[in-house]
């Protein structure tokens, strides 16, 4: 990826020359350094997913394009042209449509992932000769973001013939443990995205977007930006993410509090979920999944529970205690069922949006978590392990398998 960046800075520096002009006043800041997750591009196992997906062009494609521009208006175009692009590519690589690029399984989410970084970084270094302010470059940035991760790419069909569930996946985490690491939520995601899936209630369009893992990004409310739009127009949605190891996980209740993981920029938040409205917001929200329905129903090869437990500070007290049976009236969130980290984060943000929209009692709606995706037999060193195996492919496989069978009987009980 060094030497990448060496042509594509030198491939800038050929596009720009002879046009230079006078940088605009907006052209003060300097541009920023990559971030923490920028910077684990220069790996040895990011450039190999990059290369063995054909995903290896796209920083350099997406340089050239940038490069063509000659003013806010014109890259930002480019940006949100290219997100989108690099969205699709990875639906339809995912869902057999095209060249593979090269021999790693279609069915691998990190591609998306670190081109993504790739183009972001990129973002984040340009210095155009019409010059660019703060604001403009953030602006760059969220379209990017929020191109290339499916958020603005949603469409469901006009009439009443189909029904409309909306499932949100996120980015590959922990990636300073084992930076091989792929996510079956983003994966799943790019499988379903745009698919019709049967069920004895008729036809039902599935629409996907993909989150990351950064705590700020939550803070800015990007959920709620991304699903918003939505949540009145379908007929159910599912957030998704990793959990456990060999088990699925429908969580029955979700707490407002942030308990301090490192995210992938390694930065920890710790303290109640910031949200608007803070006065009127609860420290519990719940799902209105059909869970029994899915916990009893034989949907593929791991079990499937009904996780009541949460963790919680009751009335009085001043230590955390773990509830099986769920929270006890006016106790304090400090975990809900998934935990405290970012998926429970997303699943607390679009429940309580539901509820303020006035759609509990209406839209069924919740958070699943799948099993942590492993890798096969033999193959468990971050350090000389292979960045895939057929194991680890199986793996996936049966997850995200899993995941649209789990949304065939959701869509089926919950109508």
């Amino acid at each position: 990826m060094t030497s990448l960046r060496v042509r594509i800075g030198i491939l800038g520096l050929v596009l720009l020359a002879g046009s230079a002009a006078p940088a605009s006043p907006a052209a003060a800041a300097a541009a920023p350094a990559p971030t923490v997750e920028e910077q684990r591009l220069d790996r040895a196992v990011p450039r190999e997913i990059l290369e063995r997906s054909g995903f290896d062009a796209v920083p350099l494609r997406f340089t050239r394009a940038l490069g063509t521009a000659r003013s806010y208006a014109e890259a930002r175009k480019v940006v949100v042209r290219q997100g989108s692009a690099l969205w699709q590519r990875a639906v339809d690589r995912a869902q057999g449509r095209g060249p593979a690029g090269g021999d790693l399984s279609r069915d691998d989410d990190r591609p998306l992932y670190w081109a993504r970084l790739a183009m972001t970084r990129e973002v984040r270094a340009w210095e155009p000769s019409f010059g660019l302010s703060e604001a403009q470059r953030a602006a760059l940035l969220d379209e990017l973001e929020r191109t290339s991760r499916g958020q603005t790419a949603v469409r469901y069909p006009g009439g009443d013939r189909l029904k409309r569930v909306l499932v949100t996946g996120f980015d590959p985490f922990t990636l300073d443990r084992d930076i091989r690491i792929s996510n079956p939520s983003g994966a799943s995601a790019l499988a379903l995205d745009g698919t019709v899936i049967e069920t004895a209630e008729g036809p039902a369009r599935v629409e996907t977007v993909v989150f990351p893992v950064r705590w700020q990004d939550f803070t800015d409310r990007t959920v709620e930006r991304a699903l918003r739009p939505y949540l009145k127009k379908v007929d159910l949605f599912t957030t998704v993410s990793q959990g456990r190891v060999g088990r699925f996980d429908v969580e029955r209740t979700n707490g407002a509090w942030r308990g301090g993981f490192p995210d992938n920029d390694n930065v920890g938040v710790t303290g109640v979920v910031p949200v608007a409205d803070p006065a009127s917001q609860p420290q519990w929200t719940t799902t209105t999944l059909p869970y029994k329905a899915i916990v009893d129903a034989d949907t593929g090869r791991f079990p499937v529970y009904d996780n009541t437990s949460v963790t919680e500070i009751p009335v009085g007290g001043t230590v955390p205690v773990v509830r099986a049976d769920g929270p006890t009236e006016g106790s304090a969130a400090r975990a809900g069922g998934g935990g405290n980290y970012l998926s429970n984060e997303i699943a607390y943000r679009v429940t309580l949006l539901r509820d303020r929209l006035g759609l509990h009692d209406v839209l069924p709606g919740g958070h699943v978590h799948t099993p942590v995706l492993e890798f096969g037999t033999g193959n468990t060193d971050p350090a000389t392990g292979a960045v895939t195996d057929p194991g680890f492919v199986q793996n996936r496989l049966d997850i995200i398998a899993q995941v649209r069978a789990i949304l065939v009987v959701a869509v089926e009980k919950a109508t």
